[in-house]
């Protein structure tokens, strides 16, 4: 399946936390406004925001201020 351009830039977004093993809050408030831009939250998007939050509560990336 072709990702669609908000799941690609919400991939940009969530590797770079992913090589960090850590986010702001900023970034992730960013992460959250990418994700909800176009008033949709798609199944691409759906699952990479699960990753995301499943990352944070497993403590691969640290949720820093």
């Amino acid at each position: 399946m072709k990702l669609s351009s908000g799941a690609k830039n919400l991939r940009i977004l969530l590797e770079k936390a992913i090589e960090d093993h850590k986010i702001s809050k900023a970034e992730y408030d960013l992460i959250i406004i990418q994700a909800t831009e176009d008033g949709n939250i798609d199944s691409q998007e759906q699952a990479l925001l699960r990753e995301l939050h499943e990352m944070i509560a497993d403590k691969t990336i640290k949720l820093v201020p």
